[in-house]
């Protein structure tokens, strides 16, 4: 299954071993994200670190793992859906997500409700994919 996931989700996946986490690494799952979450993640690394209760290297080994997994998809390949997923979108700061997901034609995965507040892009959380997915 096709996903975009969100940074939340990634952000979850970083801070424990999780159900989440247990999900991202799914086979079943082929997962998509923004070229930016990425770079917000190096950039709030410190941050991050300090909510996570992580050690540098843990850090490094999960970025380079999740790296692997999740394919980060260029803005330029997705800018042109931007225009029709803002009007789509509950929440104009994850239109970015629905502009890769109209991009890629698949739903996405985030835990944010509001989102659901749309009928044009699937919206699944991550109890709905435990519910679908063999773990």
């Amino acid at each position: 299954m096709n996903l975009v996931i969100d940074a939340n989700i990634l952000f979850s996946a970083l801070i424990k071993n999780s159900l989440t986490a247990e999900l991202i690494f799914n086979q079943e799952l082929r997962l998509y994200t923004c070229e930016f979450i990425i770079e917000e993640f190096f950039k709030y690394e410190t941050e991050i670190l300090l909510k996570t209760h992580r050690t540098e290297g843990q850090w490094i080994t999960i970025m380079h793992q999740l790296r692997e997994i999740i394919t980060v998809i260029p803005k330029e390949e997705y800018s042109q859906f931007m225009d029709e997923a803002e009007k789509l979108c509950p929440d104009p700061k994850d239109a970015i997500y629905f502009a890769l997901a109209l991009r890629l034609g698949c739903p996405i995965w985030s835990n944010d409700k509001r989102l659901k507040d749309q009928e044009s892009i699937r919206i699944y959380s991550t109890a709905e994919l435990k519910d679908i997915v063999y773990i």
